[in-house]
């Protein structure tokens, strides 16, 4: 049995520059942090030769004989399927896949079922991928077998893990370099971040389709207003390295106000009246996560000032969802072979303290 987990993430900056329309010419940045709210997939032998996937979020239960003949677009477990597919595997297993949070909320939770199950079945067949092979694959699934328009960011934070500035070159390479703040600095960054559910789910394949369209039309505008979110990436960075929290929250706000320029659909009435109740109760700055239309509302605000703030979003009827940044990345927590008896199981884990944080070490 094989048990793994990968987190979601979190965005401050430069989402939308990490579409290929935009950083296969211009280069681009993000600046975003993995939460510690995760997806789970378990992966358990069976022996008749099927494969069967059973999905507690979409509340679906479907078995295959032979998926490598499948079309798999369009079907409501075309990620696992397509991962599947692209690994080209020969199993009978059963595969349970569960989230802490519903899809559709902004937090890049599909780019995290993609990385998860990459992940698991990477492991499964013993094959080694790196951090970066591991987001690169699972990108290629979504991009180019499920031919969505989405960016690189959510599968390198989920990959990764941590609080990190990402570089998207325009030779489609990525470099991800962490934010090593001080233990006391991530702390108050943390407890000055609050996250708020808008009540809406939604996917944002629309809008980023459309944006994707306008970055390649000339005079659109749209390829303006992704150079001005673009260079305040760097800004944001030097705020929190310098712990410039204060600064860094304004940059938030000043983000979020050239984000809404981009389509009609990234915001609503709404998420603007949360955010301007938020914003008189005593937050700095914020944003929509992931694309807009919905999701997870983003507010930066001090702590003496947050109780306020709780109390005029509950009453719009937004709801509060606690959350930590996340170190690990995806990970196997578990790999048991005694469990299902299967000879493909057997490496070892060893859980060691290092630096305030628990490590695994892993042995064949």
């Amino acid at each position: 049995m094989l048990i793994v987990r990968s987190p979601v993430r979190i965005s401050f900056g430069g989402g939308g520059t990490d579409l290929p329309s935009y950083y296969e010419t211009f280069g681009g940045a993000v600046l975003s942090a993995a939460i510690n709210k995760h997806f789970y997939t378990v992966l358990e032998k069976r022996g008749d030769g099927r494969i069967q996937i059973i999905s507690a979020d979409l509340r679906t239960v479907e078995t295959w004989q032979d998926i490598a003949r499948m079309e798999v677009r369009g079907n409501v477990l075309e990620i696992p399927l397509a991962v599947l597919k692209e690994f080209g595997c020969d199993v009978s297993v059963n595969l349970f896949l569960a989230s802490e949070i519903p899809p559709g909320t902004g937090l890049g939770s599909s780019a995290s079922v993609c990385v998860n199950l990459t992940k698991i079945l990477a492991a499964y067949n013993h094959i080694s991928l790196s951090k970066y092979e591991l987001a690169e694959r699972a990108f290629h699934i979504a991009r180019n077998v499920l031919g969505r328009p989405v960016g690189k960011q959510d599968e390198y934070a989920s990959a990764f893990g941590g609080l990190n500035f990402i570089s998207f070159h325009r030779d489609g390479t990525t470099h991800v370099e962490p934010l090593n703040l001080e233990p006391e600095l991530i702390r108050e960054l943390q407890s000055s971040l609050l996250l708020f559910f808008t009540g809406a789910s939604h996917h944002s394949w629309t809008i980023l389709a459309e944006q994707e369209e306008s970055t390649r039309k000339t005079g659109s505008g749209t390829v303006e207003y992704l150079h001005e979110i673009r260079g305040l990436v760097e800004p944001m960075k030097a705020a929190l390295l310098s712990g410039e929290l204060r600064e860094f929250g304004h940059l938030l706000h000043e983000g979020w106000k050239i984000k809404k320029r981009l389509s009609s659909k990234i915001s609503n009435d709404h998420i603007d009246e949360m955010y301007e109740s938020a914003l008189r109760n005593g937050a700095s700055g914020g944003k929509i996560t992931g694309a807009g239309g919905g999701g997870f509302l983003l507010l930066f605000c001090q702590q003496e000032r947050q109780q306020n703030v709780r109390e005029a979003l509950v009453t719009m009827g937004a709801r509060e969802m606690g959350f930590e940044f996340d170190f690990q990345g995806a990970q196997v927590v578990a790999d048991d072979p005694f469990i299902d008896g299967d000879e493909n199981g057997g490496m070892r884990w060893t859980f060691v303290p290092f630096a305030g944080k628990v490590v695994a070490n892993e042995h064949s």
